[in-house]
C-alpha cells in the first residue's frame, strides 16, 4: 500500500551521505553554528558604534581564535568526563565587566550535562539562616563535571560588604573560613580556578549607558547595578581586600584585563585551558547505522493547524 502523502519534512528525504544535497545541508548546519557567535558579536558592535579598520581586522582574528579555543574546550570536556575530574571556575568582577559574555563563549559548544552555569539569586529568608557556604555547596560538581559560577561565595566580600548586607563579624568570619573551605574542596579533588574581570571606571560607565540605550539589554540593569556606580571606590577597596586576603596557593586569583571584551574572552579561555592538565581522549569511530524501512508503515499527514506559519 502506498504511503499517504503528508506535508514534507527534512527527515522524509533521502539522507545518503554521498548525496551532494546532504553534504550541502551538513555545511549549512556548520555555518549556522558559527553564525550564532557572529550574531552575538554583531549585537555588541551595533550597540558600541561603528568599527574602525583595526577593530575589523582583529574581529577576523577573534572569530578564528575563538572557534579554535572552543575546540580545545571540547577536548577538555571530554577529558573531564573520561577521568572524573571536578572543575569549578569562579567569575567575579564589577557589574558589566564581561563575566556573562565570557561564560557564554565557554559554554557555547559544550554539553550542558557536563558543563553547567550556577548563577544564584539573592538568598531567601531560610538561606540567610544557613551556614554561609551551604547554598553554594549544592551546586558543586560531581565526578566528570564542570561548574562555572557567575558570581560565587565571594558575594560576601563584594556586594554584601559594600551594600551593608552583612555585619562586620560576618565579613571577618568569611575571610577566616574561605581559605579553609577552598582548601577542603581542593583536598577532596575539586579544582578551583578564580577569575576577576577588571575594567576601568570610564569603561563601566560607557557600558551602563549602552545598556540604558539598548532595549535588548536594559533588563541587565538593576537598582543594585546603578547604586554600584555611586560606590565605585567602595567596590575598589573591597576588591583589593579580597584579592589580598583570599588568594591562596591552592586556589589563587587571576585578573583578566577586560576593557576589551573580545581580547578578554580569548585570554581567559586560553588561561583556563592552561590550568587543566587535559589530554585528547580517544573515541571509537562513529558509524551512522542505515535507516530501516518498513513497507507497511503509513506516514500520517500533519494537520495544517499544527504547522508554525512560515513568515521567513
Amino acid at each position: 500500500m502506498p504511503a499517504r502523502q503528508g506535508i514534507p519534512t527534512v527527515d522524509d528525504r533521502d539522507t545518503n551521505p554521498c548525496d551532494e544535497s546532504v553534504r550541502a545541508r551538513i555545511r549549512r548546519e556548520i555555518i549556522d553554528d558559527l553564525d550564532e557567535e557572529f550574531e552575538l558579536s554583531l549585537e555588541e558592535d551595533m550597540a558600541g558604534g561603528a568599527l574602525d579598520a583595526a577593530d575589523r581586522a582583529f574581529r577576523r582574528v577573534y572569530f578564528h581564535e575563538l572557534v579554535r579555543l572552543q575546540g580545545e574546550l571540547v577536548k577538555l570536556q571530554d577529558w573531564v568526563k573520561a577521568t572524573g575530574h571536578r572543575l569549578v571556575v569562579l567569575f567575579e568582577g564589577r557589574d558589566a565587566a564581561g563575566k556573562g559574555g565570557a561564560i557564554k563563549r565557554i559554554t557555547q559548544r559544550l554539553n550542558p550535562r557536563i558543563c553547567r552555569v550556577a548563577a544564584l539569586p539573592a538568598p531567601n529568608d531560610r538561606e540567610r539562616t544557613q551556614w554561609y557556604f551551604q547554598r553554594y555547596v549544592a551546586h558543586l560538581p560531581a565526578a566528570g563535571e564542570i561548574v562555572l559560577f557567575d558570581r560565587s561565595w565571594y558575594n560576601r566580600a563584594g556586594v554584601e560588604r559594600v551594600m551593608g548586607f552583612c555585619t562586620d563579624a560576618d565579613y571577618e568570619e568569611f575571610y577566616r573560613s574561605v581559605p579553609e573551605f577552598e582548601r577542603m574542596l581542593v583536598r577532596s579533588g575539586v579544582q578551583i580556578v578564580k577569575y576577576w574581570f577588571s575594567i576601568t571606571d570610564d569603561e563601566q560607565e560607557a557600558r551602563f549607558h549602552a545598556r540604558i540605550g539598548d532595549p535588548l539589554k536594559q533588563w541587565k540593569l538593576s537598582p543594585m547595578d546603578l547604586e554600584s556606580r555611586r560606590r565605585w571606590e567602595h567596590y575598589t577597596h573591597a576588591k583589593e581586600t579580597m584579592l589580598e586576603r583570599s588568594s591562596i596557593p591552592e586556589a589563587p586569583w587571576w585578573v583578566v584585563q577586560a576593557v576589551d571584551k573580545k581580547r578578554a574572552r580569548l585570554n581567559c579561555i586560553t588561561h583556563l585551558l592552561s590550568q587543566v592538565p587535559y589530554e585528547p581522549v580517544a573515541h571509537p569511530e562513529v558509524v551512522l547505522p542505515a535507516r530501516v524501512y518498513h513497507p507497511e508503515y503509513e506516514r500520517q499527514p500533519t494537520p495544517a493547524s499544527m504547522i508554525v506559519p512560515e513568515l521567513y
